[in-house]
């Protein structure tokens, strides 16, 4: 986790940290717990580990209507994160936060634009030599030319 992410106790509640200009209050975020898949024994049987944290984008009053756009363009209208990683519940559920901040995080970068650039001189002149060479390789593997032919 980067310190951009995560979760933080401040603002008179716990609130996920998504990027620098975004946090999302814990109560948006709705967690569920199921038995977790996988080995694990008799504890895997009795505990409910695998955590599933759930972000409903139109629901939500944090994202602005840009944010929201965004999100919804790239990850749709409800993003999950998933964590069964750890046999404990409370693990699991720092693993879920991580990731759907994460997931959020990616859905919210904007690409830089590509600015247009030319090739230099050097590098045309290496492409014409290269084609120059590549024609005299097929020019030699052409049949020799018979003089009665």
């Amino acid at each position: 986790m980067t310190p951009a992410e995560g979760v933080d106790g401040a603002a008179g509640g716990r609130v996920l940290r998504v990027g620098s200009e975004l946090t999302i209050p814990l109560a948006e975020i709705a967690l569920r717990t199921s038995r977790s898949s996988g080995p694990g024994g008799q504890h895997a049987n009795v505990t409910a580990s695998r955590v599933e944290a759930v972000f409903d984008v139109l629901a939500s009053p944090s994202l602005s209507e840009a944010q929201r756009a965004r999100v919804l363009a790239r990850a749709g209208p409800r993003v999950v994160a998933v964590a069964q990683d750890e046999r404990s519940q409370a693990r699991n559920r720092e693993l879920a936060l991580e990731r759907l901040a994460a997931r959020l995080a990616q859905t919210l970068a904007v690409p830089r634009a590509r600015r247009a650039t030319r090739p230099s001189a050097a590098a045309r002149a290496r492409r014409l030599e290269d084609k120059r060479r590549a024609g005299q390789r097929k020019r030699g593997r052409r049949p020799p030319q018979g003089e009665g032919d």
